[in-house]
């Protein structure tokens, strides 16, 4: 802290991130107790409370990646949204007709409709409250030009419902995972094999154009980006 004046709060990881809205306990360490901040990335500034809802500042690459790839007036459908991040860079960076972001996270959720108003994006970004499952079932089916699932942890088994968000004519689905994979084994075929077998058994034609490591989370253990072209 005495060399980098900016950071006015240490915490400590004390646990995995766990649970349902994937949280990890916290030890205060050094300087002010709080849990909250405003992270700024490409433009945007995000209120975020790593106590309270998940985030990382770790894919801010993948972020911006995403809204290059958004052409204008596609319609967006974010299954786990977080605090908005992904949904915000995109309606910054992109000229989306609508975001619709999801999160099942209320404290979440505040903190988005707050992020919404800080980056001035009313009508862009939709926040929607629950689960993505029965959102996409009850109000969104067949809406999207492009999916995003950056929960690896649900991507595999959420993954039909994203396929039912799409458009009849198709889309992209943009597939967040985690693979183990040791120094024989390459992690971006494992996760592009185990997509592959489940687009199979749904029927669906689609390409994967694209496979990136995104980062190491643990020894072995890796969180991977699938780019999914539903035609």
């Amino acid at each position: 802290m005495r060399r980098h004046r900016n950071i006015k709060t240490v915490l400590l990881q004390a646990s995995p991130v766990s649970g349902e809205l994937r949280l990890r306990s916290l030890t205060h360490v050094a300087g002010e107790n709080k849990t909250s901040a405003v992270h700024k990335e490409f433009g945007c500034a995000f209120s975020v409370d790593v106590a309270e809802c998940y985030f990382s500042p770790r894919l801010s690459h993948e972020r911006m990646r995403i809204a290059s790839m958004v052409e204008p007036n596609e319609t967006v459908v974010n299954m786990f949204a977080g605090v908005g991040c992904f949904s915000i860079v995109i309606a910054k960076h992109a000229n989306p007709a609508k975001v619709f972001s999801i999160d099942v996270n209320p404290a979440a959720m505040q903190l988005m409709q707050e992020n919404i108003r800080l980056n001035m994006v009313y009508g862009k970004v939709i926040p929607l409250l629950g689960d993505s499952k029965e959102i996409i079932n009850s109000r969104l089916q067949w809406v999207a030009d492009r999916v995003l699932m950056p929960l690896p942890e649900k991507a595999l088994e959420y993954l039909p419902c994203a396929l039912s968000a799409l458009k009849a004519s198709g889309g992209w689905i943009h597939y967040y995972g985690l693979e183990h994979s040791t120094k024989t084994e390459s992690p971006t075929e494992k996760v592009k094999l185990k997509v592959a077998e489940k687009l199979d058994a749904l029927g669906v034609d689609f390409e994967v154009p694209f496979v990136r490591v995104v980062r190491s989370t643990g020894p072995n253990w890796f969180q991977l980006a699938v780019d999914v072209h539903v035609m």
